[in-house]
């Protein structure tokens, strides 16, 4: 005992394995954060705003409703003057054809209209061909004015002053020259000598198009940073809704900036980062045991990632209220098979982090603390499922007095507090009561044992302790005694009582298997042992350590049980044979292992009570009278014995627990045997 380490020295690998941990743990909750802070509200036009006050995080734009922008892009258009390129070449090749096709004359027609048709399609050509396409085609009432480029000017011409190819084909027949002689005409196919000179210039169109577009501003106004928005409870008109959606335009643009987005994902990881460091610290200084048994470090992390995780998802996806995720399951679990202090400490981890995710974390952090504590305190002492009941309603009902406080901190008209979130809570407080059946599913994931289990384990109907009491009826009485004077000392001396009882009833199961070789169980005077040799006899006593090993599994009993069979003898020896030995062979060696328990010696201060109940209650049996001075001499005896034999030396107990454990023991021995008063026989008359 005084040789335990109240700190065990960390090695290179511990701080590896820590190390990997805490990486691993930020990495995956960082993974899933939400990239944008995105607003997490929904709203109706001309409804109550359901949400906190809401304020503008950062200056932004006030865009315009789709609707106005798309009128004033519609006026902005009525201004638009495509562009066409004048191509002079079309105009002399296509004369230069007509002459050519027409060398000898035309058919029918004298010489003279010859130069008459020529002369004519001179003019439709100076006066400008267009073809019938896109903006003249498809908006024929947008477009009145064209440019036509000519070198390097651009000269705007009335869209009605120019021909189609159709057009300039109709207008030759309009001619007074050429009317009367309509049929000859048609018959020369002059539509073939009349092509668009004037050709669109897409790109010069795009650029005046897009140029036009952009002189059209989106926003109608600005919003600094820290004004306010919206009250809670104020009615969203069109005006604040688009303000409403102006916010959130902005914010999904700038979450699309892969600068600002890698300065969001390194703030993220530092934050992370941060908390989940200060919880290995304190782990590692308050809780080193924790990260010996690497589940109850996979456990804790898993459980603030697990619920990091879920809140992403929601915030992520606006779905819902973050309020509706019962985040006190966290502490429960842990409180449940750690102790209060880490569950504290790992609830305000898991509600920091979740808070840099939500637009006002204050309200959350303040609600979500409250119900967390409320959890741990109401379960400092888990011993039936009527707990965990109450223990949901009164983290419920903690929850949302705190979210009522802060409504009416927030609110000056009690009328306008909004409901919605109590329902949220509400909701939360009905799944904190799956906690039960997810309890016996981290039970059996991280190999706990809970306070629930080990009062169904304490059941005298489990068949183990039902065939211990039909089979060994001393040993079964003598399980209960311990039991009792084992808790008793752990409640005075801080240990888990409930833990050592049940424990004390099944260390010595394994006396099952041959009850007849151990005094408590033996009557009429037959004690097997007169016909065993010292060592058969000591074999056979051991031997109940190993044997109940062997049923405990074959009745799949936890293994914080199992090491209490283990450790309930140490590696003391079977003193009443190895002495009895010694003294028969005095000058005769032998190998003290064979008088030996396999062991190993206490490691937790529960075995430790245990040790010292199931010597003392064991011994006093023996004792010739039941005096004060008898019980305390015996009770110094065994445990100063154990305390010398070094039972105790890598056990957490100190000699002001022992001292404590020895109090107890002589004050309960002698509640057990005190003198009764004999009672007197009526006389005969």
């Amino acid at each position: 005992m005084s040789d335990f380490k109240q700190k065990i020295s960390v090695t290179w690998r511990d701080i590896a394995i820590r190390l990997a941990i805490v990486l691993a743990t930020v990495a995956v909750i960082v993974w899933f954060m939400p990239r944008d802070n995105r607003v997490n509200f929904s709203y109706e036009i001309n409804k109550p705003w359901r949400n906190p006050d809401l304020t503008a995080p950062f200056d932004f734009p006030i865009y315009k409703s789709e609707a106005t922008l798309r009128a004033e892009r519609d006026s902005a258009m009525k201004e638009y003057e495509p562009y066409y390129t004048l191509n002079k070449e079309v105009e002399g090749e296509q004369l230069r054809r007509f002459m050519q096709d027409y060398e000898d004359g035309l058919p029918g027609l004298s010489a003279d209209y010859k130069s008459i048709i020529y002369n004519r399609l001179h003019r439709l050509y100076a006066q400008g061909i267009v073809d019938k396409v896109e903006p003249i085609e498809g908006r024929p009432d947008s477009v009145r004015i064209i440019r036509i480029i000519n070198g390097k000017t651009a000269v705007s011409v009335e869209l009605k002053s120019l021909y189609t190819t159709v057009a300039a084909y109709e207008q030759l027949f309009q001619d007074p020259m050429l009317s009367h002689i309509k049929e000859l005409v048609q018959q020369l196919n002059l539509n073939n000598y009349i092509v668009p000179n004037l050709c669109l210039d897409v790109q010069r169109n795009e650029e005046s198009r897009t140029e036009l577009l952009a002189a059209v501003p989106q926003a109608s106004g600005v919003a600094q940073r820290g004004q306010k928005i919206i009250d809670r409870g104020g009615i969203v008109d069109e005006k604040t809704a688009l303000v409403l959606e102006s916010l959130q335009k902005e914010i999904e643009r700038r979450s699309k900036d892969q600068s600002g987005l890698r300065t969001t994902i390194m703030g993220q990881v530092l934050y992370v980062l941060l908390l989940i460091v200060c919880f290995t610290i304190f782990l590692s200084i308050f809780r080193e045991d924790y990260f010996e048994k690497i589940r109850s470090a996979v456990m804790l992390y898993s459980l603030i990632i697990l619920f990091s995780i879920l809140a992403s998802l929601l915030v992520s996806h606006n779905l819902l209220h973050v309020f509706i995720i019962p985040f006190a399951m966290v502490p429960i679990f842990i409180r449940v098979f750690m102790d209060s202090r880490t569950a504290l400490m790992a609830h305000l981890v898991l509600v920091l982090i979740v808070a840099c995710m939500l637009q006002h974390p204050l309200e959350f952090i303040a609600v979500q603390l409250v119900a967390g504590v409320v959890a741990i305190f109401s379960l400092r002492d888990l011993s039936s499922r009527s707990q965990l009941f109450w223990t949901a309603v009164l983290s419920t009902l903690a929850a949302s007095l705190a979210n009522f406080s802060l409504a009416l901190i927030n609110n000056s008209d009690i009328q306008r507090i909004d409901v919605g979130e109590f329902n949220y809570l509400v909701v939360c407080g009905v799944l904190l009561f799956c906690s039960y059946p997810l309890l016996y599913i981290i039970e059996k994931a991280f190999g706990y044992t809970s306070n629930i289990t080990l009062i169904e384990l304490s059941d005298m109907n489990k068949e183990l302790l039902r065939r211990m009491s039909e089979v060994a009826p001393g040993t079964f009485n003598h399980s209960i005694q311990v039991g009792n004077l084992a808790a008793e000392i752990a409640r005075k001396i801080g240990g888990n009582a409930q833990l050592v009882r049940t424990a004390a009833l099944y260390h010595d199961i394994g006396k099952i298997q041959n009850p007849i070789y151990f005094t408590e169980n033996q009557s009429g005077g037959i004690n097997p042992h007169e016909h065993l040799s010292c060592l058969e006899s000591a074999q056979m006593i051991i031997s109940h350590v190993t044997e109940g090993l062997k049923l405990a599994d074959k009745s799949n009993l936890p293994d914080v049980i199992k090491q209490f069979i283990a450790t309930h003898h140490g590696q003391g020896k079977a003193k009443y044979f190895y002495v009895k030995w010694k003294n028969e062979h005095p000058d005769e060696d032998i190998d003290d292992l064979l008088f030996t328990y396999p062991g190993p010696n206490p490691y937790t201060k529960e075995q430790a009570v245990l040790m010292m109940a199931d010597a003392v209650e064991a011994a006093s049996r023996s004792l010739p009278d039941y005096t004060e001075q008898s019980i305390r001499t015996l009770v110094n005896r065994i445990i100063d014995s154990q305390v010398d034999d070094g039972f105790f030396r890598e056990c957490p107990v100190t000699f002001r627990d022992i001292q404590y454990a020895k109090t107890v023991l002589i004050e309960k021995l002698k509640t057990i045997y005190h003198t009764r008063i004999s009672y007197p026989e009526l006389k005969k008359s």
